[in-house]
């Protein structure tokens, strides 16, 4: 019966395919196919289903486009003013985007493509088949080429790395050869126009960098309407969602608006990159108000001069730029309009849907999320200190009241009890300098304490709780789309060796990237093993500060130019994203214990840390008051170093 039903599946799948409300074939099902027949080493179906599928990838991608922007054109906002126009428009809107989509794409049920499909080409996996089947075809120009895309986005996979170098080196090897096919218009031109400024041609980098803005709100314009769409609720429970119409609209108009507000950061990362590229879109008025001035077109340059005080108001460096163009051309010129939000083709919120909400705990995200510079803080109690600007880089973050201080004296108490000389150091006393003692328990370790009584067991869950808690705040302020996951948790004291503190000048801990290899010399931080390549976002929650020394510091690429100092104390929290772009340290402990608990996470569940998955089935069995919790004491665990 086996080749039966084989027959039916292809058979069904034609018919399917073959559907009168559209051509066009599912990417994640020729994707599929792709696979299939890479494992079946016909190179040839390889090629002809992984290019299908990205090029159905792509007309999806652009259908979704066209068809919002043209709907939304259709069916505006503007003239709403009753709760039932309102809602008309929102229906009309979604049944002239349904048609329009399904017109060309087909029944849109054939196109909601897992979220691992989808991970996969925004990872650009397709292009790492490719590679090996054009390879094995002999069409090295083509392997080239999508060994290339796969790389721009996935830089520390070191076989890729090799297998460019190989077609670098074969004869009639062509530097053309080596695009990347997924390149994005906006930031091919900008980095072009950064080569040539530094080159002194003023007048070809003034051509990319107009091209790269055009470029750029275009990107900006295409980002947003596909936010807007069907939203995701991970945070609740349909089966017990029961909230008003009202509330239900506001919170879907609520995740279309984090999700625009995303964009600005999508636009100005790059392939493979966690973080934004600092600045970005400020910079191309700044590169350009000083080509226009190298080119005497000194118009220009005041305009594109106030274009970017848009951005950064009072900054003296350009304010006395402008009042230099000022004077030069004797009368005032007008900024650009820069903000993407104020593009016509993007409609706020209706003002009727928060009209009809004053109280609405859901609105009070909306307006942080637009507002300010990072996401809500989650608790009422957690107050911010210093942003990303306030401390001098990107991604950082500066908290206070994260636990209260009898929570400190608490998890202080617990960590005199439970962490021991070398824990998370390889068993290594003094890992870092011989000058402090290094000691520290993992989350796991603390609660088997607590149940074998030799700690409170209130005490264990508090330290489980307490990184729960620091957890939820840097994912909500630094605002991510995906679940963040723990990737390692340990609670740490470094403690000053009586009789070996004069004339220190040596470090806590030496300054280091948290996932990869700082070269200072090179001014590069390389993104491979030993390091921690998974880890994305870092923070370090203080329960004390009564040592000398032992302050927290950034510093720039070359480990020497602190950018900025964190002074420890209780319930404090310092949070940052884990790549080369934070560099830290931390200062001789030169008196007393500091003690802290260290989170390192990450946003691929494959590297989630085993021994919190443990602990957190420990604590669903507490919370359930289970007396079938089954404790092995022999556990042998091989603890991470700590970067």
């Amino acid at each position: 019966m086996l080749w039966y039903e084989n027959i039916l599946s292809i058979v069904l799948q034609a018919l399917l395919l073959s559907s009168s409300y559209g051509s066009l074939e599912p990417y994640d099902l020729l994707y599929n196919n792709a696979v299939d027949a890479f494992y079946r080493s016909d190179y040839k179906d390889v090629v002809r289903y992984m290019e299908g599928a990205l090029s159905s990838y792509a007309e999806v991608r652009q259908t979704k486009v066209r068809c919002r922007l043209r709907c939304q054109d259709q069916h505006p906002f503007d003239s709403v003013s009753m709760d039932l126009q309102f809602f008309d428009v929102v229906l009309r809107r979604s049944n002239c985007q349904n048609e329009c989509i399904e017109e060309k794409v087909g029944t849109q049920s054939m196109h909601k493509v897992s979220e691992d499909v989808n991970q996969d080409f925004q990872r650009r996996i397709p292009y790492n088949y490719l590679q090996l089947a054009y390879q094995k075809l002999k069409q090295l120009d083509k392997a080239a080429a999508a060994a290339h895309t796969y790389f721009q986005a996935n830089p520390e996979h070191v076989e890729m790395d090799q297998n460019l170098e190989q077609y670098k080196a074969l004869e009639g090897s062509d530097q053309d050869h080596f695009v990347d096919r997924e390149a994005r218009p906006h930031q091919s031109s900008f980095s072009a126009g950064v080569k040539l400024y530094d080159s002194a041609d003023y007048k070809g980098a003034i051509a990319l960098f107009e091209e790269a803005l055009q470029e750029y709100y275009r990107a900006d314009v295409e980002c947003r309407a596909l936010c807007q769409g069907p939203q995701r609720f991970e945070e609740q429970d349909h089966v017990l969602y029961r909230y008003s119409l009202y509330e239900l609209v506001s919170d879907h108009f609520t995740q279309a608006l984090h999700c625009e507000h995303e964009c600005v950061r999508d636009l100005s990362t790059r392939p493979g990159r966690l973080s934004p590229m600092e600045n970005y879109l400020p910079l191309h008025y700044d590169y350009l108000q000083f080509a226009y001035f190298q080119m005497n077109m000194v118009e220009e340059a005041m305009e594109c001069a106030k274009s970017y005080l848009l951005f950064h108001e009072g900054e003296e460096f350009m304010t006395e730029n402008v009042e230099y163009y000022r004077e030069a051309v004797g009368h005032d010129v007008k900024p650009r309009e820069v903000r993407p939000w104020l593009h016509p083709k993007w409609h706020p919120i209706p003002y009727i849907v928060l009209n009809a909400l004053p109280s609405s705990s859901v609105l009070v995200c909306v307006f942080v999320c637009v507002c300010t510079v990072g996401g809500p803080l989650v608790y009422d109690s957690v107050q911010l200190v210093q942003n990303s600007k306030a401390l001098n880089g990107t991604q950082r973050v500066l908290l206070d009241d994260v636990i209260s201080v009898d929570e400190c004296a608490e998890l202080t108490n617990l960590a005199h009890t439970v962490t021991m000389a070398g824990d998370g150091y390889r068993g290594k006393m003094s890992p870092h300098t011989p000058n402090e003692r290094f000691e520290g328990a993992t989350v796991l370790k603390t609660l088997q304490y607590g149940y074998e009584g030799r700690v409170p067991l209130r005490s264990a869950r508090l330290f489980y709780d307490a990184s729960e808690r620091a957890r939820r705040i840097i994912e909500s302020y630094f605002l991510l789309n995906s679940t963040l996951h723990f990737s390692y948790t340990h609670l740490v004291c470094r403690t000053a060796i009586t009789g070996q503190q004069d004339h220190r000048n040596d470090l806590s801990h030496p300054i280091h990237a948290d996932n990869c290899l700082l070269d200072p010399e090179a001014n590069e931080c390389w993104k491979e093993p030993p390091a921690y390549t998974y880890r994305d976002y870092s923070a370090l929650l203080y329960l004390n500060g009564d040592f000398e020394g032992g302050e927290f510091i950034f510093t720039e690429m070359d480990a020497k130019t602190v950018t900025a100092q964190v002074k420890p104390k209780c319930g404090r929290m310092v949070g940052f994203s884990s790549g080369g772009e934070n560099p830290h340290g931390v200062r001789a402990v030169t008196r007393g214990q500091r003690c802290a608990v260290a989170l390192w996470f990450t946003l691929d569940p494959l590297f989630r840390e085993l021994e919190r998955l443990q602990a957190d089935e420990v604590m669903q069995a507490l919370d359930n008051q289970s007396s079938q919790s089954q404790w092995d004491t022999s556990l042998n665990i091989n603890p991470k170093d700590e970067l």
